[in-house]
């Protein structure tokens, strides 16, 4: 068998009165230091530069003896070949 024990259970304690102007005053003055900082830091924040576009596309045209014969590239990708044309 189980046997429980009641907890002891009181209300929250009331705040002295007298500090209750003290916390308002350092509540304030922290959110104005916040607020202050926060500039600051806005101020001296180095701004994020725009990523540039994309490169235009580079067409290549191979007929030297170290290629195959009229290879044609688009960006570094061999897209196919003009039979016969060694000279463009």
């Amino acid at each position: 068998m189980t046997s429980l024990k009641p907890l002891p259970w009181s209300p929250a304690p009331e705040i002295s009165p007298w500090t209750t102007p003290a916390r308002h005053a350092a509540a304030t003055t922290l959110t104005a230091a916040s607020a202050v900082l926060a500039g600051l830091a806005r101020r001296l924040s180095v701004p994020t530069v725009a990523k540039p576009g994309p490169l235009p596309s580079t067409l290549e045209f191979y007929a030297s003896a170290g290629a195959p014969e009229g290879a044609l590239y688009l960006d570094g990708e061999l897209v196919g070949w003009l039979p016969g044309v060694t000279r463009l």
